[in-house]
């Protein structure tokens, strides 16, 4: 079975979260490297995207950003603990977005653009599939604190994905692990495209087709799950 077929979701999550879909995407032969003019230009335009949006709606009153802060706050983390992945790109949008690699400003550009958290993770780093669960609190996740590497679980009840060694990213789409975080030698890669309502698998698609069309070098494949989506 592939990646994409084995991939899981804890009917857990989608008992506490019935809107929840996601669109998981493989590519294989990308180009990475650093960034580029693409990805700059990429990354311009989404932060045109979220000024402009800004400039007429608070950020707390963006549907996208309130539902995500709903769905932290039920597992017990309050918008200034930590906030999903989208929020904290829009709120860096005004003073730019960081540029880190390639790879990574694409998505990241696409998230803002299609106001939905997105990861990318390095497939080739992955140890069986990905599977979003409600966490025990045991699970290694390996990190970065001043300077050097450490563990830092989950706690009890927060949902995260994960694979067989442990966990690749803490609080649904809050921070990735060190292990499969995108570099700029990443050639094959697992984008997960997150979907709370409003975000439906229009919207996913939309969001993946985008992505896709940006790196023409490369193959992909994807799947919708969720509750009323195709589970293995």
């Amino acid at each position: 079975m592939t990646t994409l077929q084995q991939a899981w979701l804890d009917p857990e999550v989608l008992a506490r979260h019935s809107d929840y879909q996601v669109l998981l995407m493989t590519a294989e032969n990308l180009a990475g490297g650093p960034s580029d003019d693409a990805s700059n230009a990429a990354l311009e335009s989404a932060e045109a995207h979220a000024r402009s949006l800004l400039s007429t709606t608070a950020l707390d009153q963006i549907p996208h950003v309130a539902r995500w802060r709903e769905a932290y706050r039920s597992f017990g983390v309050k918008p200034r603990q930590a906030r999903s992945s989208v929020e904290s790109l829009l709120r860096r949008a005004s003073d730019g977005l960081p540029r880190i690699d390639r790879l990574t400003d694409i998505y990241n550009a696409v998230s803002v653009l299609h106001l939905m958290p997105v990861g990318g993770e390095d497939l080739d780093a992955y140890v069986g599939p990905p599977r979003l669960v409600v966490a025990t609190g045991d699970e290694p996740f390996d990190t970065v604190a001043n300077g050097e590497p450490v563990n830092e679980p989950p706690a009890p009840g927060e949902i995260v994905w994960r694979d067989d060694l442990g966990v690749t990213c803490r609080r649904w789409n809050w921070r990735q692990c060190t292990r499969t975080r995108l570099t700029p030698s990443t050639r094959n890669a697992l984008f997960i495209f997150d979907g709370l309502a409003p975000s439906g698998a229009t919207q996913l698609r939309e969001a993946a087709e985008d992505l896709a069309g940006r790196f023409d070098e490369a193959s992909f494949a994807s799947r919708i799950l969720g509750l009323h989506m195709d589970r293995p």
